[in-house]
This record gives structure tokens, sequence and C-alpha cells, in this order.
């Protein structure tokens, strides 16, 4: 099943995710750009090693990591997470973990695909953002 993740991905929808970046603390400028992205992911695999490239006129991310191993992730708006990635059946699941002013924050990123579409679905408290991806 996580073969189904692999290759590249086009955003075609989002919902919510001014939402999400603004509850986890992205700034307004960064947050007004990054709507207007409709960035390419390319998720690569290697065992448990994988990587996973966003590509967009903005900015490029390349995020390496081991599964079920806990790593120091640098966010594309610049937190420093202690993440954990793990993958449950067809789900990659992305466990984020930061301090905010001495309090700890913490965040869920889930990937899978649905009916050949890549679902993402990142949930801050309450804030519930979905982004849908395309096969390129």
């Amino acid at each position: 099943m996580a073969n189904e993740l692999l290759g590249t991905w086009k955003l075609v929808s989002s919902d919510q995710f001014d939402d999400y970046m603004k509850d986890i603390g992205v700034c307004f400028a960064t947050r007004k750009l990054a709507v207007s992205l409709k960035p390419d992911v390319i998720r690569g695999n290697d065992g448990n090693k994988w990587n996973i490239k966003t590509e967009s006129t903005f900015k490029n991310t390349d995020l390496c990591f081991v599964l079920n191993e806990l790593f120091e992730e640098t966010t594309a708006d610049g937190r420093k997470c202690q993440t954990t990635i793990t993958l449950d059946g067809g789900k990659l699941i992305q466990h984020q973990k930061w301090d905010e002013k001495g309090e700890e924050k913490e965040s869920t990123i889930t990937r899978e695909v649905q009916n050949n579409q890549l679902i993402t679905i990142c949930i801050f408290g309450d804030t519930k953002c979905r982004r849908v991806y395309d096969r390129k």
C-alpha cells in the first residue's frame, strides 16, 4: 500500500489551509502567499528511508526521514519540530511537536491515496485542513 503514495503529485484543491496555518502561528504575509501556490509533491522511498520534496514557485523543501524514528524538522514556515513519521496501512502519519513561548504545540499530518488522489489532512487542535493532489 505504501507504493501508492510514491510519485509526483500536483495540488488541485485545498480547504481550511489558511485557518490551519494561522492557528499554528504562520504570519499573515506567508499565509497569503502559501494559499495561492499549487505545489508539486514528490515522494520516494528506499525501504524505511523516505523523501518528500515540495516544489513551488516560492519555496522548495526536502524532507528526508526514516519511518518510526524521531528527527528534528524545520518546516517551510521555519518552525523547529520534533517529528516522527509512521506508516499505518496505507497512511503516512506525521506527528509534529514544537515549543512556542514555553507552550508545547502538536500537529498531525496524514497522507493517503483515495480514488487515485492523494489526500492530505492537517490537524491542529480543532482546526482541520484537507488538501487534494492528483498524480502528475
